[in-house]
């Protein structure tokens, strides 16, 4: 096989709609996951996180794949392996050689040696990446999840296998606290007097998930910020509310934790999808809540999420579809 062929028409996201809530705040939303629900989502050729993660192995391994010295990483990676192959065996294959396949991409590596048929830039890929990092680099190509290990101390993140971003640098948060990491979020006070039960609590044996939402003008799922610039939302002379919305897009993380408990860690996953917001609200009372949350929205989080210069074209476009809803209701104009 060669190149990876063209993605594949995108499929309707996995996002539930319940963790849109208004008022709007930045808090945890960790709920507990339900027991029997798949935590990783396996790549086929062809899907867009796969292309996308591909390139950013292939060019910016660097990157991506970060560790602290001198920590221990293999405890965590074989939870992780040992969950996707039990979740996914049509994915994950682990033979008792030691070797690592990923069926759907036709590639595997034992004792950092690539071997397979699949298409060729993968191949290439992998062997490109130091051999210490080709088994995470496979994993990360056969999921659509990032990865990254929490600790219950503080919540340190001390290892991360991260290629879709949503406009972070990993190379930044690699070695922080949760503190730390959330330190520029806006309106972070909730998040952060929360950090050491929260730490605690997903390094424990319960799994849990949380769901995070935004509206872009990136259809990109890579958004690292040194690699893609934020583009800014037309003006409002050259784009009305329709025009606008035709531009935006919905951006979902589903992040779940795979608890290590015995090491004090847990593997946390990131699932980024991006689709048309267009597309992705079609029903009135969806339209209504997402404008009940955006607007309530504080000015530091519209300006943290890029958000101030589109927010009142976007709620009257929510007015509209929110519109002839149950009972004939209708969302107020801003």
């Amino acid at each position: 096989m060669g190149s990876i062929p063209a993605s594949r028409t995108i499929v309707r996201m996995p996002f539930d709609f319940d963790a849109v809530t208004a008022p709007f705040r930045m808090q945890p939303g960790l709920r507990k996951l339900a027991p029997g629900a798949p935590q990783l989502t396996p790549n086929r050729i062809g899907d867009r996180a796969l292309l996308e993660k591909t390139a950013v192995l292939s060019q910016h391994a660097q990157q991506a794949l970060l560790c602290v010295p001198g920590f221990d990483a293999g405890p965590a990676l074989q939870a992780l392996l040992r969950h996707a192959a039990t979740e996914h065996p049509d994915a994950i294959r682990l033979s008792a050689d030691g070797a690592v396949t990923a069926l759907h991409l036709g590639w595997s590596v034992q004792a950092a040696s690539v071997q397979g048929t699949g298409p060729r830039a993968i191949g290439r890929g992998l062997r490109a990446l130091p051999p210490e990092w080709r088994v995470t680099g496979l994993l990360c190509l056969a999921f659509a999840q990032d990865f990254a290990v929490i600790e219950a101390d503080a919540g340190r993140l001390p290892w991360l296998a991260v290629c879709l971003p949503s406009h972070w640098a990993p190379h930044e948060k690699i070695g922080l606290s949760f503190a730390q990491v959330h330190a520029p979020v806006a309106d972070n006070q909730t998040l952060l007097a929360a950090r050491d039960h929260l730490a605690r609590l997903v390094t424990g044996a319960q799994r849990w998930e949380r769901f995070v939402w935004t509206i872009t003008t990136d259809a990109a799922l890579d958004n690292h910020p040194q690699r893609r610039a934020r583009i800014d939302w037309p003006a409002e002379q050259d784009a009305d509310a329709q025009a606008l919305a035709a531009l935006a897009f919905w951006r979902t993380e589903h992040q779940t934790f795979i608890p290590v408990p015995d090491r004090g860690q847990a593997v946390f996953t990131i699932h980024v999808q991006v689709q048309s917001l267009a597309q992705t609200i079609t029903r009135p009372e969806q339209a209504r809540v997402l404008h009940a949350a955006l607007g309530s929205m504080s000015d530091a989080v519209l300006r943290y999420r890029g958000l101030a210069p589109a927010r009142r074209r976007l709620l009257s476009w929510l007015a509209q579809r929110g519109a002839g809803g149950a009972g004939g209701a209708t969302v107020p104009a801003p």
